[in-house]
Parts: structure tokens; sequence; C-alpha cells
């Protein structure tokens, strides 16, 4: 297992190339897996599933549901001795990303099932538990949810209010409730999280996980009407004394916070390998359309603006999909820290995804706007991933402070070696060389191939940007850090840039590898347009440590509270 990660490294300064070069891909075997399945994922879906109708009647047919299970495609990630199909981490993301493309509401639910729901016993189950439940779970004859979410606890899982009172016998009791669980209306097995210790002012509740069947008395409300995505059941659920046998307990009594964490670390891809495929489904429908739209008297994608907007548009596909089999090829790879990495994922996943079905909107024009074309459902369908598995904002204040713990640390541990200086010689020493380095230039990225040397020396501009700038604000604010969202903000953005930058150089550089400058010109014209584009947002945010007008914002937002809304009127 490599213990590196390659973002929490960067944040120190320090490119840990061998992480991610060369680019992971499956071998041959898998590859003909996947495809295997994915051809019947195609089948299945031509001749089976009406996207239009399910959106319309909020409901996935009962016959479509067994067909998925017939396939396999609630048991991919089970390994094989537990009768699923054992796929790795990037045969799962590619097949999730393939229904996401033909149907958002289905990946959902089969999301729900196993990207987060069951994922919590492949994690932290006891071996018992793995033997009573991913049999099943594998077939489909039981289905999975993920219930973390309260009416006052969503990204602050420290808010819950669930409570599980021990029993004499080991055991616990619930009460409480949860809201919005995907597969809420009709899963037969839920992963809860609640409190196992009393509410005290000040005082940090101790989570636990559970293992809850619905036969221990668990009751689901009525299906949510939403925006989008309407086809996949989302409920509340209650707990009204529902005992749960101490061999239900998921991972340790008081640690559930931890199994919560590590399962949404692993989730967030699957909602980045969906937007992949969203993204690549609106691109085709938008390509098709340039050239059926006519305007004075030529097809629409003949004109520069039109294609701006393609350019654009293939080009952040194309970074997204490098993050994303970035990631998933990190997982498979056994790195054991992968949660920055996912985290930026699941933001830029799901807003490239949101940019592209607005820009695949607007080239469609009128058209886009009526419900009788594709359009607005996918407009609808995808804006929920920039809300669920952690709201992009909460995530951009995780990326940033996960990837500052590091530096802090290191920081406070100097001030203590300072005092005690022979004590902490071999730190003062490591510090002195990497501040040296950094004093006589950057870090290189030698990996990258020759034909991309500018991407690489903007990525290595930029790694040392980052890095002084989290120095600078580190020394400056010190734990109150925590507080400042608009420099967590700042920090986060570029931390989103430079991982993209990175995945997008090595595996242009392999395809290069791989088929000669010719053969590769899609992949550097494409990472070619993205990197410059990188470029321009990180130039602004670094500049924006030192010039901003963060607490002007700050004021008009506290003075619209105060009105309740937008106070002025011309009459």
């Amino acid at each position: 297992m490599n213990e590196e990660s390659f973002m929490k490294s960067l944040f120190h300064g320090v490119i840990a190339e061998s992480v991610i070069f060369p680019y992971p891909e499956p071998s041959e075997g898998e590859s003909d897996s996947i495809n295997a399945m994915l051809e019947s994922v195609r089948r299945f879906f031509a001749a089976n599933v009406d996207s239009a109708k399910i959106d319309a009647a909020h409901e996935i047919p009962k016959d479509v549901l067994a067909g998925l299970k017939e396939l396999g495609l609630f048991g991919m990630q089970i390994p094989t001795e537990y009768g699923g199909a054992g796929m790795s981490a990037t045969g799962y993301a590619r097949v999730m990303q393939e229904i996401a493309a033909l149907d958002p509401a289905i990946a959902v639910t089969l999301g729900g099932h196993q990207s987060i729901g069951l994922k919590g016993i492949l994690l932290f189950g006891t071996e018992d538990q793995k033997q009573r439940y991913l049999p099943k779970l594998a077939t489909g004859e039981i289905v999975a949810a993920f219930a973390l979410t309260e009416p006052s606890a969503g990204s602050d899982a420290a808010a819950i209010q669930t409570r599980a009172d021990k029993l004499d016998d080991g055991g616990f009791v619930l009460n409480g409730s949860k809201i919005w669980i995907t597969n809420g209306g009709f899963a037969d097995l839920f992963t809860v999280f609640a409190r196992t210790s009393p509410a005290e002012e000040g005082a940090k509740p101790r989570i636990t996980a559970f293992l809850v069947e619905r036969g221990m008395g668990v009751k689901s409300g009525p299906n949510e009407k939403k925006l989008g995505i309407r086809g996949s059941s989302t409920t509340a659920i209650y707990f009204d004394d529902v005992r749960v046998p101490p061999k239900n307990v998921l991972g340790e009594v008081g640690r559930g916070f931890k199994v919560a964490m590590e399962v949404l670390n692993s989730g967030r891809l699957s909602i980045a390998s969906g937007a992949v495929g969203a993204s690549k489904k609106l691109l085709k429908m938008a390509v098709e359309r340039t050239q059926e739209r006519k305007a004075f008297g030529r097809s629409i994608g003949e004109f520069g603006l039109i294609k701006d907007k393609i350019a654009t548009m293939m080009s952040e596909t194309y970074a997204l999909e490098c993050v994303t089999y970035m990631t998933t090829g990190l997982i498979d790879n056994r790195v054991h820290d992968y949660s920055i990495e996912s985290a930026i994922c699941k933001v830029l996943g799901s807003e490239t995804a949101w940019r592209v079905a607005n820009e695949a909107m607007q080239i469609a024009a009128g058209v886009g706007y009526m419900q009788e074309y594709p359009y607005e459902r996918w407009l609808r369908d995808v804006r929920i991933n920039l809300i669920f598995e952690g709201t992009n904002e909460i995530l951009r204040c995780f990326i940033a402070l996960s990837g500052m713990q590091g530096p802090g640390r290191e920081l406070v541990d100097v001030v203590r070696a300072m005092r005690e200086p022979i004590k902490g010689f071999g730190l003062l020493s490591d510090f002195a060389i990497r501040k040296a380095r950094t004093a006589l230039g950057r870090e290189r990225f030698s990996r990258a191939h020759p034909l991309l040397n500018r991407e690489a020396v903007v990525f290595e501009e930029y790694v040392t940007a980052l890095g002084k700038n989290v120095e600078k604000v580190l020394r400056k604010h010190g734990r109150e850090i925590a507080e400042m969202q608009y420099t967590q903000k700042r920090v986060a953005e570029m931390a989103i840039e430079l991982y993209a930058i990175a995945c997008v150089i090595s595996r242009t550089s392999r395809a290069i590898d791989k088929r000669g400058e010719e053969g590769a010109r899609r992949e550097i014209d494409l990472a070619t347009v993205f990197v410059a584009g990188a470029e321009k947002r990180l130039r602004e945010t670094a500049l924006s440590f030192d010039a901003n007008d963060d607490e002007l914002r700050k004021a008009i937002a506290s003075k619209s509270y105060v009105d309740g809304g937008y106070p002025l009127d011309v009459v």
C-alpha cells in the first residue's frame, strides 16, 4: 500500500510524480470485462428504459429494476467471494459513467445502493456482517441506503440528533429521523449514523454507525417531489424504539464519523464518473444541434462563438475525465489517502457537468427550454450534484483545511524545534533544505512529455505559488485559518486547478508515448486549451490573496441580513 497522497505532498511544495506517472489504465483483461458489461448495459437500456417516462412518472418501473439486478449492476464492487462482480474502482466508475449518460435517476439509485449504501460493510464490516448481507446485496435481493442527513445535520455531522441508547444485552435502541435518503422508499438495509453519547453543550458527540434492517421497525415517509432525478426514491425515514443487536454495529462504537467520511470519500467518485457521462452525452447532443440548427443561411456550428463553447466544453470534459480516472487508478493502486483527490473530483465533476448542461441548452436555444426535448431534463438532473454528498462549499473548505493541515503542523513543529535546536536538528534540517530548494528554483515536473513543457512550467510555477501563499496565511492567521473561508476558497481553487493540470499532463504524456505527436493530437490540443484557461484562473486567484474585497463583501452580506434582502428601489 502506498501511503503517499499526491495532493497532500503538493501542499508541502513537493511534486510526488511517482504517484501519478504513468497515467493508470486497466489491464487488457479488465478492459475486456468492462466493455462486455458496457455492451450489456447499452442493449438493456435501449430496449427497456424510457427516461422521459421515468421522469414524468417519478418512478423507475419494477421490471427495469429487476433487469438491472439480473445484469449484476447491484453488485459491481462486491467481491466475487460474496457473489459480486469484484470490479475495480476504475471499472465501477466507467460503468457508472455509462449509466449516468443513459439515465441519471437510475445512476443515482445504483450509486445510493453501492457507492454509499453498502460501502461501509466493504470498508468496515466484520466477516459475519459481510457473509450475512453482501450476497443478498450483490443480487439486489435486498437494497441498501445511506442514512446520515437530518433536518439540522447535513455537512455538520456533529449536529446529529438521532440517538442510540445502549441496552443491557449490548444492543442499542434507535430514536430519531433522517431526511433526503436515496432509496429510502424501498431500501431493505440502512447504514445509519446516531449519537451514542448524551447531548452535552460544548462536547463533541460520539457517533456510531449501525446496520439497520427495515424489518427492525424502520418507517419511510412519502417520496419527495424533486427538481430532477425524479425517478429515484428520496424519502425521510423514522426510528421509533428500533432495536439493533450488537452484531449490527458497523466499525467501532463512537467511531462512526470515520465510517461516514471514508464512505463519502469513495462515494464522491461515483458522482464524478456520472458527471463525465452526463458531460459526454450533453456534448454529443450539442454537437448534433450545431449541425441541425441554421442561421443566416448556414449551420450555427460554423460561427466562432459556438465553436468557442464547444471547445471549452470539450477541454473541461477531458480534464474531468483525466482527474476522475487518475483518482480511481490511485485507489486501484492501493494509495492509502485519496481524500483530497476525491473531494476535488466531486467539485470539479459537478461544476463541469452543470456548465456543460447550461451551454448545451444555450446552443439548443428555444427548443432547449421546452419539455418536449431532453435538454431541460438534463439541466434539472445534473443540478443535484453540486449539493449532495457534501456541498461544494463545504468541500472547498475540506480541500483547503486538509491540505494545509500538514504545513500547519510543520510550522508549529519548527517553532518548537527552534526552542530546542539539538533535539529538533533533523526536522530543522529537512525544513531548511525544502526552503532552500524553493528559494533556488521551482520543484520540477520532470516526467511530463517534452511536448507539454509549457504546461509543465505553468504547473511548477503555481505549485510554488500555492506553497508560498499557504505558508503566508498560516503564519498570519494560525489556528484562526479555520474561520477564514475566503482564504480557504482561494487555497482550494488553486488545489483543484493544479490537480486537474497534473492529471491532464499525465494522461496526455501517456497518449504521446503510445501514439506519437500526431496520434495524440486531440489530447494535446485539449490539454493546451484547458491549461491555458486554468493558468488565467490561477493567476487571478493567486493575486487575490493580497488584493481583495473580502471585508467589503462580508459587510454587504451582513447589512442584507438586517434588511432582510435587497433594500433599494428606483422609485
